[in-house]
């Protein structure tokens, strides 16, 4: 069972002011630019949000969707926790849409703004592991770390692939895995295209799949028990990682490991409140329910009166 390193780690109160960093250039414009917003509902307040698997510079990258929920959310700390580039499929080929550069601006803005940004790199993104204990601008990159809630709980934040075998002891298995879902991604893409001409709202088939298929759920429930028993031997009160794409909050004994899913396949989000409760937020599934309550409000209003001309009677 791969464990983690034994080095011990200062537990951090994300809620503390940051001292400013040097800058020796000037800023550019856009980052003091207002963010538009596509709706006028207040953003939602919380005091730590955890996203992972953005995936960007891959087609499968729900970036709209991911966009959207940024432009929608404040908070005090926002935590990147790995695969949020996706190297391994840019070495292939480049892609990076005028999307995925506006995800990585408003992530910017974000912390230019006050949000403590952390970034703890993945296996797709391990390239930014040598530079780890750097600052980014606002950005800080981190091997992982150690989250104090607003309860006093300490949560350990990491990616996660240390603890799938496969990635760790089968390198090339996990390349030739990742070719595959790729596939099943641009399927997805296809499948989503059909369901948007008939004003249909998103959905997984990647992730349908991935609950029907016996020997994922088994990996999934065996790593959730992996992870939740290192961090156990870590003495803290939880997990929080991504890797494996799976929302989840589960209890193991003493330890609550929390997985705060992709932004691939379910577009979701782990979230702190301001008083420490915990919860998945399942961005796709709420922008579905505001699309059935726009469509319900619409059915429910009357028709418009249709106005009748009368031609006027000749004398």
């Amino acid at each position: 069972m791969a464990t983690l390193p034994t080095q011990p780690i200062t537990a951090r109160n994300t809620s503390r002011p940051r001292r400013p960093a040097v800058r020796k250039a000037p800023l550019p414009a856009w980052l003091g630019e207002t963010e538009p917003r596509d709706r006028h509902a207040p953003r939602l307040r919380f005091r730590t949000v955890w996203i992972s698997d953005t995936h960007l510079g891959t087609p499968g990258c729900n970036a709209a969707l991911l966009l959207d929920f940024l432009k929608s959310i404040e908070c005090e700390t926002l935590y990147l926790v790995g695969d949020i580039v996706d190297g391994w499929q840019l070495r292939k080929g480049w892609y990076w849409p005028p999307a995925h550069n506006d995800v990585v601006r408003c992530v910017l803005k974000m912390a230019k703004r006050g949000a403590r940004v952390i970034y703890i790199p993945g296996n797709h993104d391990e390239a930014f592991r040598d530079f780890t204990g750097l600052h980014f601008g606002d950005v800080e990159l981190l091997p992982e770390d150690i989250h104090v809630t607003a309860d006093g709980r300490r949560l350990l934040v990491l990616h996660g692939d240390q603890f799938d075998s496969i990635v760790m002891y089968a390198r090339w298995l996990a390349f030739l895995g990742d070719s595959a879902y790729t596939m099943l991604l641009k399927s997805n893409a296809l499948v989503n295209g059909v369901r948007k001409r008939f004003g249909l709202p998103y959905w997984s088939l990647a992730a349908h799949l991935k609950k029907r298929v016996k020997n994922a759920v088994a990996f999934i429930s065996k790593y959730e028990e992996v992870v939740a028993q290192a961090a156990a031997e870590r003495h803290v009160d939880g997990v929080v990682c991504g890797h494996i794409h799976s929302a989840e909050i589960r209890q193991f004994g003493a330890i609550t490991y929390y997985n705060d899913g992709d932004w691939v396949e379910s577009c979701t989000a782990l979230v702190e409140h301001a008083d420490g409760t915990m919860d998945i937020l399942d961005w796709a599934e709420r922008r579905r329910e505001e699309v059935m309550r726009e469509r319900a409000l619409s059915a429910t209003k009357p028709a418009p009166a249709k106005t009748v001309t009368v031609d006027p009677v000749p004398a």
